[in-house]
Order: structure tokens, then sequence, then C-alpha cells
């Protein structure tokens, strides 16, 4: 089970920390109950505590009483983004000190001789170097010279900084050297973080392992100076269950772990919703899903097919051109494969130079927040559009605990976009929306063309405080029909993190031609990686029975980028290589229309991942019954069908049952989000209560 939970009857706690919202979920023998509360930036965990405080005061349960609380928090990626982490530098092997500034080494954009290439996290000025140099099959041709790491330490000293990445040439595979210069360092240091990249990323690549390093080092010290606050606040009110941390690439780890490698945590919240979905796709026998995930501050887009989200090995983090490869900062982590787009309910709205109506990437976060909220904000955001179209209800936003200024609202719109564009009333509002919905469907499409699949052929889940609020909208721009949104969706990646395994994934580079010459030293690396994965996992397992995932990444030789096969749970047989060698060449055939003949195949690199078993919601029940619902009022909300407000009828979820049905337009409120049903839609409740949204035919819609 998730987080190495012995029964179902055990009370957890979720924490996701966002741009704009933290949100708690707590789960327990009584059922679920979930509250959202505003981020503090300058000090997470206090929002943290007072939501835990508030989950358990409304469910009764007392903080000895938790068994386990799993966290997720956008700290690492915030402190990338906006560059607030330590003062790092860098200490590589003579003559490759540029090597962060000078990256793949190829234009990011072909004909655009003005596009920016990401600043490297660590200045030139604290870039160091020593003497030493290490072949690649292990044999050491210049000797690590000490004394020019001893001088690097006293200038690092003298710079004041809090945090060293080291990463030598062929690091990844003889990491002698690394590990020699950290113990130089560490007394010179004695207040500094020390990374080695043959710990971080032991992986070949240069750019991307050095990449990598810096910005783990770079986040390290605020990371772990937070997950231990985090721990003395919950010891100090009796909660002294087990904490686990979310990772990128979908899996829980414990809080030495993640305090240690702390860029393992980037992508967390999202991943939490991604697997979220893959939960309800599993229970509801969906093969095709798009996982549609709206905070506060971004939207996030991901593919799940049979019930398992596409999951990649690298990614880049703070583009400086949203969707533009090569200008971020290249990270070689396991993460869930997504698209990330500055679109979220917090998200700043702009009139450019040509006047158009542009959406983000900045937000007003939770400080001061979008105007609605009344605390300082001044520039308008999609929170601030939704309020005017009538999608939020003012008087029980968040569960009425934040009070919204929907005059304000309109005003800041109509300065900000309705007077320099001639438009009046309700309209700037409709551009903002329109232009946002318009941004996550282009992404979505994209991403799907990418890897050639039919985004119509998908079902869309929505989650995320924004979600429910677009969803039905951005189903009509993509041509989906079926729309699900889940019970809880206001805090749907928290509800994730409790559906999560406890995992851990080691790579480790491995350069050999594909034969029973090398079957000896594979068998013997596969066997200490998957020794190491589960000592990790062990920690948080309690008990639970761990399973692996055993991958070669195999290219033909030569080539530049390579294919995954799967590896067998035991030790590779002499009889088995030929079937490793056929199983490449038909995935590569089936990808890029080809062989290859007479080209021998090659290993690149091993990866072990262990993992407890997740905690899958069982199989979803058909309902019998149909029941119409009436509306218990009305409010005018915007149709963009009909480019007017209309009036839609207003229905509060938890008092909607499974086979409760109802037409649009309405909207379901409930106390983290609200689901829009346009006309042409209807929406019933299934038996896990979810809404499920479905477009009916054309010309079937009823009257508003």
């Amino acid at each position: 089970m998730g987080a190495g939970t012995s029964t179902q009857a055990a009370i957890r706690l979720a924490a996701d920390i966002g741009g704009t919202f933290t949100d708690i979920v707590l789960e327990g023998p009584s059922g679920r109950t979930t509250t959202k509360v505003l981020t503090t930036p300058r000090a997470p965990e206090e929002g943290v505590m007072s939501g835990i405080a508030q989950v358990l005061d409304l469910a009764g349960v007392k903080p000895a009483d938790v068994a386990i609380l799993v966290h997720g928090t956008t700290l690492a990626t915030n402190a990338l983004i906006e560059r607030k982490g330590a003062r790092t530098a860098f200490l590589t092997t003579a003559g490759f000190r540029d090597i962060l500034e000078m990256g793949f080494e190829k234009r990011i954009a072909q004909y655009d001789l003005d596009a920016d290439r990401p600043v490297p996290l660590v200045p030139r000025t604290l870039r160091f170097t020593a003497r030493e140099r290490v072949a690649a099959d292990g044999g050491r041709l210049i000797p690590l010279d000490e004394d020019d790491v001893a001088r690097a330490g006293a200038a690092m000293a003298e710079a004041g900084v809090g945090a060293v990445a080291i990463g030598f040439l062929h690091g990844y595979a003889h990491p002698d050297h690394e590990r020699r210069a950290a113990e130089i360092l560490a007394p010179l240091l004695p207040d500094a973080t020390i990374c080695l990249s043959s710990e971080v990323c032991p992986e070949m690549r240069e750019y991307e392992r050095f990449s990598t390093t810096c910005a783990n080092a770079y986040v390290r010290p605020l990371m772990q100076g937070y997950l231990e606050r985090l721990r003395a606040a919950l010891d100090r009110i009796g909660l002294t269950a087990p904490l686990y941390l979310m990772m990128s690439g979908g899996g829980l780890t414990t809080l030495e772990q993640a305090a240690r490698f702390p860029i393992r945590l980037v992508e967390s919240g999202p991943a939490g919703g991604a697997i979220l979905a893959a939960d309800i796709a599993a229970a509801s026998g969906l093969d095709r899903v798009l996982s549609f995930d709206m905070g506060g501050t971004t939207a996030k887009i991901c593919l799940i097919e049979k019930a398992v989200p596409e999951t990649s090995r690298s990614f880049e983090i703070a583009r400086v051109y949203r969707n533009m490869k090569g200008t971020g900062l290249p990270v070689r982590v396991p993460v869930i494969e997504m698209v990330e787009i500055g679109a979220g309910g917090g998200s700043i709205v702009r009139v450019d130079a040509m006047d158009r109506i542009t959406v983000g990437p900045d937000s007003a976060g939770s400080e001061p927040g979008p105007v609605a909220y009344g605390r300082g904000g001044s520039e308008p955001t999609v929170t601030d559009a939704n309020v005017v179209l009538g999608k939020i209800d003012p008087a029980r936003f968040a569960g009425g605990t934040i009070g919204l200024d929907r005059d304000g609202a309109e005003r800041s719109l109509a300065r900000t976009v309705g007077d320099p564009l001639s438009l009046a009333g309700f309209w700037p509002a409709a551009g903002v929306a329109e232009i946002v919905e318009e941004n996550m469907a282009n992404a979505a499409r994209v991403h799907a063309i990418e890897r050639g699949r039919d985004i119509a052929r998908h079902t869309m889940i929505a989650f995320g405080g924004g979600a429910p609020l677009h969803a039905a909208r951005l189903a009509e721009k993509l041509g989906i029909d079926t729309v699900v949104v889940p019970r809880g969706a206001g805090v749907g990646s928290a509800i994730g993190f409790l559906r999560a395994p406890v995992s851990y994934q080691v790579v480790r580079t491995f350069r050999a031609l594909v034969d029973t010459s090398q079957l000896g030293p594979l068998n013997d690396l596969v066997m200490g990686m998957s020794a190491e994965a589960r000592a990790v996992v062990a920690e948080g397992a309690g008990g639970d029975p761990i399973d692996e995932e055993r991958l070669i990444e195999l290219r033909y030789q030569g080539q530049g980028h390579e294919l995954s096969v799967a590896l067998p749970n035991r030790a590779l047989a002499a009889t088995e290589i030929a079937a490793l060698t056929e199983a490449f060449e038909s995935l590569y055939e089936r990808i890029y229309g080809l062989r290859i003949p007479d080209v021998p195949v090659e290993a690149v690199s091993v990866s072990v991942r262990a993992a407890t078993p997740g905690d899958p919601s069982p199989a979803l029940a058909a309902v019998g019954r149909v029941n119409p619902v009436a509306p218990t009022d009305h409010r005018l909300v915007y149709d963009a069908g009909r480019g007017d407000m209309v009036e839609h009828g207003l229905h509060w979820r938890p008092d909607l049952a499974p086979g409760d049905q109802l037409d649009g337009p309405a909207v379901i409120a409930e106390d983290e989000t609200s689901t829009i049903v346009p006309g042409g839609f209807t929406a019933r409740i299934d038996a896990a209560h979810s809404i499920v949204l479905e477009r009916r035919p054309a010309g079937a819609e009823t009257a508003p």
C-alpha cells in the first residue's frame, strides 16, 4: 500500500504547498476531510501547520492519532525559478570551467539571433577547477591536485558560499577524486553543503550531470532548513508520524533522502495530480486520459495510457521562453512527463504592445494575491476574471474563509484590459477567459501531437482549484466528449499523494556492447543497484512487499539517443542476450520505421526502481439509477458558447448522490472549487461521487 501503510483504516495526512494555496487532506475510517489555506511564502511551514490544525479539528482527530504524513511542495521549484537559492560554487576538472555556459553548444532557436540562453546558477567567478583526469575506463591519467582543491576552498570561503557542487570528468563512473575533494573542502567550509555529481546524477553527459548537481546544491540548504523546521513544528504538537516527501517521478521518499537530494522534489505537486488521475483511470477502466490540473500559479497537462502516466528521465526548469526547448536548466531526475504553463488562477493579466491580452506566466501568488482577495493586489488575474464572469461565488470562496471583492476585480480588469481595448461590461473578463483557455488548449494539442496521440480520443480528468471552472470549455476546444471531476478535485494533488508508493530509482551509466562478454559486469552492477534502491525503500515500506522495475538503455553504436528495454528481475542469462537485442530492434523499428543491419547494439545506462505497491481505489461499480435533479437557485454566469451572461442553475455538490443527473447550463459548487456545466453538457454523479460531464449531441441542448 502507499507510503508503507498496513491498513486502510490508518489516519493519513497529505499536505501540498502550491504557489497560492496550501492543500491539506485527511483520510481515515470516518472518511475524508479537506481544507485550503493561503500559502505563507516567507515561512511555508506556517501555512502547512495552520491547515493541519484545521483538518484535525474538523475531523475530531488528535495529532498523535495520525499514522503518516505525505508532503509535496513547490519550494525547490520556486527557488530555482526565482533564483532564491544558496550562493553556490562549482568545482570541476581543469579545462571544463565553462561547460555550464557552453551547454549543448547548439542554437536554441535556429533563426532567432537574440534568443536568450538560461543563465547558469553558478556565475563564472564562483566556478573553480582542479587538475585531475580519470579516463572513461577508470585509468588515472592525472592525480588529483589537492593543493588546487584547497586553494579553491579558500576562495569559496572568502566568497561566502553556502553550497558547493563537485563534478569531475568521468566522476559518474569513478568517483574517488570527487570524494577526496569533498574531504578537503569540508573543514574549509564547515557551514556549506557539498554535493557530488557521482551521488546526485551518476550518469555520463557532463553538462546535464553538472547542471543537475549544481541545482541540487543550490536548493539543498533552503529545503533542508525548511524540512527540519517542519519536522520540529510537527513534533511540538505531538504529530510524530513518519513524514514522507513526494518526488517528481511519482513515488515517495523519506525525509532524510529528500533533504539530501531535494532536486528530486521539483515537480512533486504535479506528480501527485498525475497519480490521482491514473488511479481514477484504472478504477474507471479508461485507457486514454488527459490529466488537467490547474491551480493558483500554473496549469499542468499529462497524458496517461492504460492508467500509467508518461515518464521521463530529464526535463528543463525555468525556461526563458515558455515553449522553447533548450532555454531552461536541464535536470536529469525521474519525472512524470507533462506540459506546464503559467495559466493558474493567480496568473497576471496584461495587454501587450500589440493590443493582445496576455496571461502569465508570472503570478500574484498568495501575497498579495488577486485583486479580489483584497490583500493589496493591484494587477488583475484569471481569478478576478472568473469572479466577474460569475463562475466563483464571492461569498463561498475557499469555504467562505476568503471574502472576494467583485467590484474591485471588475474595476481592475476595466482599467487594465477594458480601457486599452475599448471593451465594457463583462467583455474584459470574457477575453481573459478565452485567452487562458486557448493557451491551455494549444499546449495540450502540441503535447499530444509531439507524441503521436489523437487528443480527441481521450477522457479529461480535471482537478485543482481552477480546472473545474475551465474544463468543459477546454474539452470543447479539444474535441473531447467526456470530463471527469473527481471528489475533492480542489485538493486533487494532495489526494494523489496518498495513493503513491514509497519508491526510489537508481541510475548508472553502463557503456558496453550487448554481448555475453559483458554479462558478468552487467549483472553485478544491477544487483548492487537493486540492493541500494531496496535499502532506501525499506526505510518507509513498513513491512510491505517491494517490487522492482529494471530497464536498460540501448542504442545502435554511435547514435546519440537511446531507447529503454525491460530487464528481468533476476540475473540476465547468456541465452537472453539475443532476445534483449531483438526487443530493442523491434522497438526501434516501431518508432522509426526501420532496423539498421550490421550495426552492433550498445548499452548506455541501467536503471532500477524499487517500490511498494500503490494504494489503488477499487474498480468503479455501475450506478443503476438515473435521478434528474433540479437546481436550488440560479446565478448569472458567462457562457462562451452564447457569448453572454446566462442564468445557470446552482447545485451544492455535497447534496448530490450517485445517479443524480442534471443538464447545463449549471454550476456545481463545493468548498474548494466549482464545476461549470455549460449548455450542451449533461452532468451525472458516478459511484465514486465524481462529476462526469458529457457533451450532448448537437441539437439536443435544453433551454436555459
